[in-house]
C-alpha cells in the first residue's frame, strides 16, 4: 500500500495512555489519528482495578528490597513471582531494578513520582470537567488493612513519606474503627490507613472508551492497525504496519507493554518488561463494600466496578509470551472468600493483563533519542490510569515544543 494521506500526529496505542493523549492533542487544535491492533481499551486498560492510586508515590525497586525478593520470586503463587522459564530473560531488567534500590536513585525516583502524580491529580480533574465524566468516577476513599500492630509498624516509614509529600490520610489501631469506614471485615484485620482523597473509575474499560467517544466526535479518527516499526524520514515519520505505510508529522508511542518492541525499530533498547497481573470480576456484589479495599501484604485488591467486584492485584514477572497462570487468581478469589465474611465466590471471571513495567517504576515521557518526531509515553507499571491524564498534557506540551509543567529529565529513557 503506497503512502496515506498525511496525518498531523498518529497515536499509536488506544489504551488509557494512548486515548487521553489523543484528546489532548485534539483540544490543541491538532489533526490526530488514533491507532490500535485490538481496539479500544482492549488490554491492560480493560480489566484492571480503576484505581486513580496517586497515593502511591513509592517505586517498587526500594532499598533493601532484594533480600525480601529471593522469597516472594520463589513462591509461584505469591504476591510477587517470577516465572522459572522466564529468568534468563529478565537478568537485564532485574539489573537494572536492583541499581534502582541505590536509596539516592531510591529518593529521586520518588521526587519524580510525587511531581508526576499532583500534576495528573490536577490534570485528572480538569478532564473529568470537560468530558462531563464525573458519573463515571467514585470518590470513596481508599483502605490498607493489616494484621496485627508488627504489620502495621512495618509500613509507618512508608505513610510518613507520604505525609511528608502532601498526602492526607489517617491510621486506625482498631477493629472497631475499621468497621466505621468498613464493616464487616474478619477480625483479623486490627490495623489500616484510610485514604480519603482516593478515587476510582466505576470501570476503567467504560471510562477509556467515554474518553474515545469524545475524541471521535470532535473529529478525531481511529483505525485498526497492527504496528511494525516506526522510521523517521525528512519532515515526517513512517509508520509501517501490517498493510502498508502511514505517515505523519509526528508520532506519539503509548502502546504499553508492547511499545519496546517499536521503540527497538528505531535502535533502543529500553528495558521494558511486564507486570502481569490477574483478577476475577464478579457481576454482583455480595458484599457491602464501602471502600477500595487493600490487603497490603496479600498484595491484591478489591474494588466495585459496575455494580460488581473485582478482585485483583500481584505482580508476575512473566513476559508477554507465556500462557497464563489462573491459579494465581484463584488464590485471590479463595483469600477473598476468608477475609470478607459472606463474599460469595461463584460467577466470577477471570482476566490477565501486560502492565508495561520499568526497573524504576517512572514510565518514558520524552522525545525518543535520536527520532525527535517520535515521542514516548509508556512503561507506567499499575499507575497508567492513575498518571494518564498528567501524561496526556505532557505529551501535548513535547509535541508543542512548550516547557512542561514538570522536570521531564527522570522520565527520559537514556536514563537507563
Amino acid at each position: 500500500m503506497p503512502h496515506q494521506s498525511h496525518t498531523e500526529i498518529i497515536v499509536i496505542g488506544a489504551g488509557i495512555i494512548g486515548v487521553t493523549t489523543a484528546l489532548a492533542l485534539q483540544a490543541e487544535g491538532r489533526k490526530v489519528r488514533l491507532l490500535d491492533r485490538k481496539g479500544i481499551a482492549a488490554e491492560t486498560s480493560r480489566g484492571n482495578a480503576g484505581a486513580f492510586a496517586f497515593a502511591e508515590v513509592e517505586p517498587l525497586a526500594t532499598p533493601g528490597i532484594m533480600r525480601k525478593a529471593p522469597k516472594w520470586l520463589l513462591d509461584p503463587l505469591g504476591p510477587l513471582s517470577l516465572r522459572p522459564e522466564y529468568a534468563l530473560k529478565i537478568l537485564p531488567w532485574m539489573l537494572h531494578f536492583w541499581r534502582a534500590t541505590a536509596p539516592s536513585r531510591h529518593e529521586a525516583a520518588v521526587a519524580a513520582q510525587v511531581s508526576l502524580m499532583n500534576l495528573s491529580r490536577n490534570a485528572l480533574e480538569r478532564l473529568i470537567t470537560k468530558v462531563g465524566g464525573e458519573p463515571l468516577m467514585r470518590r470513596e476513599g481508599q483502605l490498607q488493612v493489616y494484621e496485627g500492630r508488627a504489620q502495621f509498624e512495618a509500613t509507618l516509614p512508608a505513610w510518613e513519606m507520604r505525609r511528608r509529600h502532601g498526602i492526607a490520610f489517617d491510621l486506625l489501631e482498631s477493629p472497631e474503627a475499621i468497621a466505621e469506614i468498613q464493616p464487616g471485615l474478619h477480625p483479623r484485620f486490627t490495623h489500616a490507613g484510610f485514604t480519603p482523597g482516593w478515587m476510582n473509575t466505576v470501570d476503567p474499560a467504560r471510562w477509556t472508551e467515554h474518553l474515545a467517544k469524545a475524541f471521535v466526535a470532535a473529529g478525531g479518527e481511529f483505525a485498526l492497525a497492527d504496528i511494525r516499526a516506526v522510521a523517521p524520514r525528512d519532515g515526517g515519520v513512517d509508520v509501517q504496519t501490517e498493510s502498508g505505510t502511514l505517515s505523519a508529522a509526528q508520532v506519539v508511542v503509548a502502546a504499553g507493554a508492547w511499545s519496546h518492541r517499536i521503540a527497538r525499530s528505531l535502535g533502543h533498547r529500553i528495558p521494558l518488561e511486564t507486570e502481569r497481573g490477574y483478577n476475577t470480576t464478579f457481576p454482583t456484589a455480595s458484599f457491602d463494600l464501602r471502600t477500595h479495599l487493600t490487603f497490603a501484604n496479600h498484595g491484591f485488591v478489591v474494588s466495585k466496578i459496575g455494580e460488581g467486584l473485582r478482585v485483583g492485584g500481584a505482580v508476575e514477572l512473566g513476559g508477554l509470551d507465556l500462557p497464563p497462570n489462573y491459579r494465581r487468581a484463584e488464590i485471590l478469589v479463595r483469600k477473598t472468600t476468608e477475609f470478607l465474611p459472606g463474599f460469595d465466590p461463584s460467577g466470577g471471571v477471570q482476566w490477565m493483563g501486560f502492565r508495561p513495567s520499568l526497573p524504576d517504576s517512572l514510565p518514558v515521557i520524552a522525545r525518543a533519542p535520536g527520532a525527535e518526531r517520535v515521542i514516548y509515553a509508556f512503561g507506567h507499571g499499575h499507575l497508567g490510569l492513575t498518571q494518564s491524564a498528567g501524561t496526556a498534557e505532557l505529551v501535548a506540551a513535547l509535541v508543542a515544543g512548550r516547557p512542561a509543567e514538570i522536570n521531564l529529565a527522570p522520565f527520559d529513557p537514556r536514563r537507563f
